[in-house]
């Protein structure tokens, strides 16, 4: 089996971490390499210091993503942090150089995948992996998003997952009687031997 590579953006946001533990938990396989991803905002301002501390928190918040990694056995784990444009362009151009089989991600109103959508009408091309967004069931759903992709739906493979909980039927299936022994009048024995047609 050959190694997969799962990029899992990494983002403040819960439905990220909720997106991370669905992946770890169904979509990881011994020998796979999950590697967390943030981009930071660029600043307008070229400071080295708001740089570095930009940077500095998206390290740590990769490192808390990488302490669930730890609580999964065998898994192989590493953190890219870069700086970037809020649109996209700069997870789409890491994933294709990871070379990534599956981008992972938490879907929410600001999420970039609905950014990079608008912005280019062949996304497909631009991630070339499978893309499962995790979307995390809201008390009231009063909007719906809709992603219209031209001529890039054959080539872009994406997954929206819900989570939610299971909901069980209230009332128990009927039982269907059984009859475990047939009424004993019902069998009918035969007592004596029957003939052959050709003995006499």
């Amino acid at each position: 089996m050959d190694e997969r590579k799962i990029v899992v953006v990494v983002e403040e946001v819960e439905v990220a971490r909720t997106a991370l533990q669905w992946a770890l938990h169904n979509l990881l396989r011994y020998g796979d390499l999950v590697t967390l991803l943030h981009v930071f905002p660029s600043l307008r301002s070229r400071s080295k210091k708001k740089l570095r501390l930009l940077r500095l928190k998206g390290f740590q918040l990769a490192l808390s993503f990488k302490d669930i990694c730890n609580n999964y056995p065998n898994t192989k784990t590493e953190i890219v942090v870069r700086e970037g444009d809020r649109e996209g362009g700069t997870i789409a151009s890491m994933v294709r150089d990871i070379g990534a089989s599956v981008l992972v991600l938490g879907l929410h109103e600001q999420s970039f995948i609905y950014k990079l959508a608008m912005a280019h009408s062949n996304i497909g091309n631009r991630l070339n992996c499978k893309v499962i967004a995790i979307k995390q069931p809201t008390q009231l759903t009063t909007t719906t998003r809709t992603i219209s992709i031209l001529d890039s739906s054959t080539n872009l493979d994406y997954s929206q997952i819900e989570i939610s909980g299971l909901r069980i039927p209230a009332v128990p299936p009927p039982k269907i009687p059984y009859r475990i022994c047939p009424n004993p009048s019902a069998i009918i024995w035969r007592s004596r031997r029957t003939r052959r047609k050709g003995s006499s």
